[in-house]
């Protein structure tokens, strides 16, 4: 049977509550890391953010934790060349992956960052869901499949989170959101729903910390 890949539901008013305040109590930039010897005592849950290039990771983060200028956006792609982590409580990491799709990047710095990310997505036991963003005025692109496929491959559950709502004609969502869902029939490890989010609007933001706080 194939998985429709509906919305996910907005939250019930005590799962938004419950959102809120994990976020509300403060998360901290600890460490960019650009090896594996370099990552923290795996410790406490993680969820970790994935996506190419300039798909609006750090300013989801930021509106997630109602920080500005938490984690460093850049309008040059390929920018953020290590994993960067955050902690949020004493129990849960943010994790903000490389952006890959970097066309500009030389080819031995691609490679690097590509082992960088397989070696953590296949040996971080503490992960409990990676959110891939893909851009919902472009849907599913074939590099965005390849992380997906890693992800498979790497049995770690992953949700898509579609950025930048806000800039889509409303005529045009579905249509998207439809060519997304026929992309994530083939990966067994997409967790059937899609979160719809603006961080300029504000959109899907409580309906995602309250899906964060239910894997704490």
């Amino acid at each position: 049977m194939k998985l429709p890949f509906p919305q996910a539901p907005a939250p019930t008013p005590e799962e938004e509550e419950a959102g809120r305040m994990l976020f509300a109590q403060g998360a901290e930039f600890l460490k960019g890391v650009v090896a594996m010897d370099g990552l923290p005592p795996a410790d406490r849950i993680e969820t970790c953010f994935a996506g190419r290039s300039n798909v609006g990771k750090s300013s989801l983060i930021n509106a997630l934790t109602g920080r500005k200028g938490l984690a460093r956006a850049s309008n040059t792609p390929g920018r953020t060349q290590e994993i960067n982590y955050f902690t949020l409580t004493d129990d849960h990491y943010l994790v903000d992956l490389p952006g890959y799709g970097f066309a500009n990047a030389p080819v031995a710095v691609v490679e690097k960052w590509q082992k960088l990310l397989k070696s953590y997505l296949s040996g971080r036991p503490t992960l409990r869901r990676a959110f891939v963003l893909v851009d919902h005025r472009h849907g599913v692109k074939p590099v965005d499949d390849q992380i997906m496929t890693l992800l498979d491959r790497s049995a770690v559950p992953f949700q898509v989170v579609m950025t930048k709502a806000d800039k889509v004609k409303a005529a045009e969502r579905e249509k998207i959101l439809d060519q997304v869902r026929a992309a994530l029939q083939t990966h067994p490890a997409a967790f059937p729903e899609l979160v719809v989010t603006s961080s300029e609007k504000g959109d899907g933001i409580a309906t995602l910390r309250a899906i964060i706080n239910s894997l704490v």
